[in-house]
């Protein structure tokens, strides 16, 4: 039996591919224990029992991309952090280390390398961070969700999708339409109107949010109704907006536990271009224009680079967006054929079947040397 331990957080970004992948290793049957690490700090303090996972806290240890004063602070901060991880790898009896990247990835990869635990890594952005660049140089395996990620040993697997968003991507045409109605009512939204689906991400986007709210009034007088996560800190009192005329409705929420309800409900969705939105969007087959985050090193645009020249999404820069740019893009909603051909584009981009090659890698390096075990290339070539 193996026992697994999980790190990663912060975002929705690390937070949904790590559960997928406990999701698919709770399906084998030599899977021993299964826990999470994370930190305060982030998103998996909620989202991660929430998923019937264990969860053991270590304190954050964020790393400035450029050089400040807060540098000095690191060392320290970073050796309680992987004292902590250590304790929680000892106390678990950890066979392997799963890292996902976030804040708490770094001190659990350095307490892995010294405790001897095999580590496993799986990036999820084009462009990879800070921790997962470290660690892929002692790492037994290096996992991709994007083809041309530049790591060490990196191989392509696509990335780990939960089973409610795999599950949405087997339905045939006429199921799709009967999900779509039934998720716009659960949502509280007219089931057979055309629905745009607005998300900054798992903490909103001011951009976004300003934009939309400036197109609101137009949208909703075409006949578009809006489904808009705003983000915890930016929904403050927002409440429902109905046009008098058409009926169509505007719904703000903070956030969207069950996001694959909105995707269900949505004929196209304005969004950031998170690793995780990129490829579910493209897998369910859902028309997407894309606004990636102006700031950090340029991974949110590198990430919806495959799947906009496809022909699956649309790229806006932020610094572009505005309320008329937004009613223009937009405008598509309107044009079954134009939605159907972006639909057709982003379905098989990516293999839906990630996250089952994550979990056999993660067993698979508990009772392997620390020399990576080559993936045949037909296997990756099937995957591309």
């Amino acid at each position: 039996m193996v026992n697994v331990v999980l790190a990663g957080g912060g975002t929705a970004g690390h937070t949904s591919p790590l559960i997928a992948t406990a999701q698919a290793l709770a399906r084998h049957s030599d899977l021993g224990h299964l826990s999470c690490i994370g930190t305060p700090k982030g998103l998996e303090g909620r989202v991660i029992p929430d998923a019937g996972l264990e969860l053991d806290m270590i304190d954050p240890v964020p790393l400035p991309r450029q050089l400040t004063p807060e540098l000095l602070s690191v060392p320290g901060h970073l050796l309680k952090a992987v004292r902590q991880a250590a304790e929680v790898l000892r106390r678990r009896q950890a066979d392997v280390l799963v890292g996902f990247g976030g804040y708490v990835s770094m001190p659990a990869y350095l307490a892995a390398r010294r405790a001897k635990v095999p580590i496993v890594i799986h990036e999820q952005n084009a462009v990879p961070g800070v921790a997962n660049k470290v660690a892929s140089r002692f790492a037994v395996q290096v996992a991709t969700a994007f083809p041309d990620t530049p790591l060490p040993g990196a191989r392509f697997i696509g990335m780990p999708l939960r089973d409610a968003v795999t599950a949405l991507a087997r339905l045939d045409a006429e199921a799709r339409r009967q999900e779509a109605r039934t998720a716009r009512a659960e949502l509280g939204l007219d089931p057979d109107r055309p629905t745009l689906l607005v998300s900054g991400g798992s903490q909103g986007a001011v951009a976004i949010n300003d934009a939309v709210i400036g197109a609101r009034d137009r949208l909703l007088a075409d006949g578009v109704q809006i489904l808009h996560v705003l983000g915890p800190r930016n929904i403050g009192s927002a409440v429902p907006l109905d046009d008098p005329t058409t009926g169509a409705s505007w719904r703000p929420l903070g956030y969207l536990d069950d996001m694959t309800r909105g995707y269900a409900a949505a004929d196209l969705m304005v969004a950031r271009s998170g690793a995780g939105t990129v490829v579910e969007s493209a897998t369910l087959g859902l028309p997407c224009i894309y606004v990636p985050l102006p700031h950090g090193n340029g991974e949110q645009a590198r990430n919806a680079s495959s799947v906009v020249a496809a022909g699956a999404g649309v790229l806006v820069d932020n610094a572009d967006l505005s309320p008329e740019r937004l009613l223009a893009e937009t405008a598509r909603i309107h044009d079954p054929d134009a939605l159907a051909a972006m639909s057709a584009a982003g379905r098989g981009l990516m293999p839906s079947d990630s996250a089952e090659t994550l979990a056999e890698l993660v067993l698979g390096a508990a009772d392997r040397s620390r020399t990576p075990r080559p993936i045949p290339q037909e296997d990756s070539d099937d995957a591309a």
